[in-house]
């Protein structure tokens, strides 16, 4: 089994087939994006190749070293990280394809209007683990 990140982008990509953010659409439609996200992750946790997933909050900021007993540096938020990164999802698969395939599935989650958004996902295999491939 080989894993992957799913990352969901809100700008960076690709515009979406139903091209409507978030803040847009109706309590009812975020509802049901999210049933559908729990409802694919449960079917996933049900097949063994659901590892974990989380949305982001649009709130973070930059830090990094400033030397020894030095505090951090902090600046930010920068819109720029909020607007990019969405969320994500890890996933253990046995193939390249499954993967594919999964990513695929979880693009067609509804946005306004209750329409697939058809958003595009970075599909990434985490670092050191060379995926599988069928044939």
């Amino acid at each position: 089994m080989a894993k992957y990140l799913l990352l969901k982008h809100y700008r960076g990509a690709p515009a979406a087939v139903n091209d409507v953010p978030m803040d847009r659409w109706t309590p009812d439609e975020v509802d049901a994006h999210l049933a559908y996200m729990n409802d694919f992750a449960d079917r996933l946790t049900r097949s063994g190749e659901y590892v974990d997933s989380q949305a982001l909050s649009p709130e973070g900021l930059w830090v990094r070293f400033d030397g020894e007993g030095r505090p951090p540096v902090t600046d930010g938020p920068f819109a720029e990280t909020k607007d990019l990164i969405a969320g994500w999802m890890i996933i253990d698969v046995d193939t390249h394809e499954r993967a594919i395939e999964l990513a695929g599935e979880l693009s067609a989650a509804p946005g306004k209007d209750g329409a697939p958004i058809h958003e595009w996902l970075e599909l990434r295999p985490l670092y050191g683990v060379t995926p599988p491939t069928t044939g």
